[in-house]
């Protein structure tokens, strides 16, 4: 593309044209002893293994980390490596007397106690966020999905906004804020809505408009690179990915395996026999509707259905979704992790912290579930373990 900017380069690896998968997987450091946060990630990293080093980044807050696995064509071979990882983290955080858990907030954090990371990007990021950056540490599941093209990149951005709500339903695992029930299912999305350049992106015409737009923030100085847009869905050109944000941290490797698969086989389907973007029936209104309805709901939401313009259970989308997309994990071979997540349809994160906190009438044992159901000894599924609590 003529004249376009260099940080605008679409890097993709070669894939067979294949759509790949990629997972970023944020952790909170815990201290055992009352499972509060442990704001030590600056310890963690110097002492992290060799093997570990290159995988683990600091995020903004300094009871917050990332582990992100490689580039892969099989979601089966992804989540091996992140278990992997995960077991490997485990090991390293035990040698400091520390646990990691994955939740989309921290059931009792509170922002008084709150510190940003040493980095500086977190610096800068404080410097320009202020109070934002101060309040309780959020946690995210971030997918990255390969393509070949940008204008395929483009395409795939404008046609996953539709779906977004009900991945949020999906993956919605914090319904926990201050010690006390939300009342939302994922209280991760309302806290992190306050962050600029966050929630769902426009549709653009093509990627030559999604490149003038954010570079007329980069040239302005706004902000130093693209990465500083925190939509729900967002391009990263130096991967050659389109990066889905919205979905709250997931506890469980089995929880990710089914949500990646989904995504996996999603990407695939809106490729290869998506709508044109251009004749979209939906508007921003109705998504961002959706969007706040997930949030509160999880999956007992009523979405707003975009072509009936009905209200219908998130259930029920996801059914007619799950069958959709059905043909391509097969051919990607990701039958087996998509068919897992109608467990997440009646027992996602959220529900089982809630039902959790039922049964213990406390939120430390909730968050030592968690802290359990990180890297399980032996590869047992906590999440089946939670579900009986």
């Amino acid at each position: 593309m003529s004249g376009t900017p260099a940080w605008a380069a679409w890097r993709a690896r070669p894939s067979g044209g294949q759509v790949t998968i990629g997972i970023e997987d944020e952790f909170m450091l815990l201290e055992p002893g009352d499972w509060s946060l442990a704001f030590r990630s600056d310890a963690v990293a110097a002492a992290l293994p060799a093997d570990l080093r290159d995988r683990v980044t600091l995020e903004t807050h300094a009871a917050v980390m990332e582990v992100a696995t490689g580039v892969h064509r099989r979601v089966g071979d992804a989540v091996t490596e992140l278990a992997h990882l995960r077991s490997g983290l485990a090991r390293a955080l035990a040698a400091l007397g520390l646990r990691a858990a994955v939740a989309g907030t921290h059931p009792c954090a509170l922002a008084r106690d709150t510190v940003v990371s040493s980095h500086p990007r977190y610096r800068r990021i404080d410097e320009s966020m202020r109070v934002l950056a101060r309040r309780e540490p959020t946690l995210a599941t971030h997918v990255h999905v390969g393509v070949a093209t940008p204008a395929g990149a483009i395409a795939l951005l404008n046609r996953l906004r539709a779906h977004l709500p009900l991945l949020l339903a999906l993956s919605a695992n914090s319904p926990f804020w201050r010690g006390r029930a939300s009342g939302f299912a994922s209280t991760r999305t309302t806290l992190f809505d306050a962050f600029p350049r966050s929630g769902l992106p426009r549709s653009f015409r093509d990627y030559a408009d999604w490149v003038a737009t954010v570079d007329g923030l980069v040239r302005s100085g706004a902000i130093p690179d693209p990465s500083f847009l925190w939509w729900d869905v967002r391009l990263q050109p130096r991967y050659g990915t389109v990066e889905v944000r919205i979905m709250d941290g997931q506890s469980t490797v089995e929880d990710i395996a089914a949500i990646v698969a989904l995504i996996q086989a999603l990407a695939s389907l809106e490729l290869e026999e998506g709508d044109d973007p251009v004749s979209e029936p939906w508007t921003a209104e109705l998504l961002a509707e959706n969007r706040f309805l997930a949030a509160r709901d999880g999956m007992a939401a009523l979405l707003i259905d975009v072509r009936s313009g009905r209200r219908v259970p998130a259930t029920e989308q996801l059914e007619r979704l799950l069958r959709a997309c059905r043909r391509h994990a097969r051919r990607l071979r990701c039958e087996r992790e998509l068919a897992s997540v109608r467990r997440l349809l009646v027992h996602n994160g959220a529900a089982r912290q809630l039902a959790h906190a039922r049964s213990a009438g406390d939120l430390g044992r909730v968050t030592a579930r968690l802290a359990d159901a990180y890297a399980p000894p032996g590869g047992r599924d906590l999440a089946l373990v939670e579900i009986a609590c």
